[in-house]
């Protein structure tokens, strides 16, 4: 199979491709954990993916014009934490996080044009810092 990266690597071990299979873009367990821990806190009354905003944010608030985009850190490449990039066809994943960081940055760009705040949240932060994570949205909801 081909795609805009070239062609597609066959998956390595019945294993790995089982668990590329299981990668979803929606209602992952990261998302759900902050949807989560914004109720909790008081922050209901978000829409997810909303599709009116440019960009579709995995959370949205659309009468306070804030957007929170929940990015893994393996496919997102997060400063955080820096995850090791997968050995085997290497120049493949290269590309291909290449690509998602420059949609996640066009995204972001578009909505902040059309006057939103943008929240970018990461799967480690959820994980290891819950609380500076609803701090940080706190400050851009109020």
């Amino acid at each position: 199979m081909v795609s805009k990266l070239g062609p597609i690597p066959e998956p390595s071990s019945p294993a790995v491709s089982r668990s590329m299979r299981g990668n979803r873009g929606r209602d992952t367990k990261p998302e759900l954990e902050l949807r989560r821990l914004l109720r909790e806190a008081g922050y209901p009354g978000y829409r997810l993916h909303w599709k009116q905003a440019a960009g579709h944010p995995d959370i949205a608030y659309p009468g306070r014009k804030v957007a929170i985009f929940v990015n893994g850190c393996f496919w997102h490449r997060c400063p955080h934490c820096q995850p090791a990039e997968p050995k085997s066809h290497s120049a493949f994943w290269r590309k291909k996080f290449e690509l998602n960081q420059e949609r996640d940055a066009r995204k972001r760009h578009e909505l902040e044009e059309a006057g939103w705040m943008v929240v970018t949240v990461w799967e480690c932060e959820i994980k290891d810092m819950p609380n500076e994570v609803i701090q940080q949205i706190a400050r851009a909801l109020d």
